[in-house]
């Protein structure tokens, strides 16, 4: 919360925002939570800009992946991303702008899909679409859930977030498969 109060937190949560969407672990939900629980007239704001800012950054891991593989191949080898990135691969040529929509709300890395984007070269306005849409459905969610709910939706939200983000995943799976059938 302290951080949240920072004359400069919003300066904070748009490169937290930025870099979570290419390659820092942590995401902007930590910000922008208590950002939006602190003051909550402002919320639809920090909502907008982490969005734009995630989209952002999200285009940089497109970038990443479509310039730089190579040179990052080796150490994503190594790292805890590589079953992630495989399995990105493997979702995103199957379902391409769905793959990016789902990563871009729910709790799966959304930046190891940002890359295999790139890898694949995925056409930039389907994956800008598709980032908007979906980072932009969780970060207004949670953003208007800490306005309208307070520190006792911050609680429930804490204990739900991932829940809720793997029913998204199960429900545009099961729905592009219906859709498919």
């Amino acid at each position: 919360m302290t951080w949240s109060r920072h004359r400069r937190a919003p300066w904070f949560l748009g490169g937290l925002s930025f870099a979570e969407s290419s390659f820092f672990p942590i995401p902007p939900d930590v910000m922008l939570a208590p950002m939006s629980l602190a003051n909550p007239r402002r919320a639809w704001w920090f909502a907008l800009l982490t969005t734009l800012t995630s989209v952002a950054g999200g285009l940089f891991g497109y970038l990443i992946g479509h310039y730089a593989f190579d040179a990052i191949e080796p150490w994503l080898r190594t790292s805890a991303y590589w079953g992630a990135y495989t399995q990105a691969a493997a979702w995103f040529e199957a379902w391409g702008f769905w793959a990016i929509f789902v990563a871009g709300f729910s709790p799966i890395p959304y930046k190891v899909f940002t890359i295999a984007a790139g890898v694949a070269s995925m056409a930039l306005m389907p994956f800008t679409l598709a980032s908007l849409i979906g980072r932009g459905a969780r970060f207004f969610l949670v953003a208007g859930l800490m306005a309208w709910g307070g520190a006792r939706m911050e609680a429930v939200l804490r204990k739900y977030v991932d829940r809720l983000g793997w029913a998204t995943v199960g429900a545009v799976v099961v729905g592009v498969l219906l859709y498919r059938a």
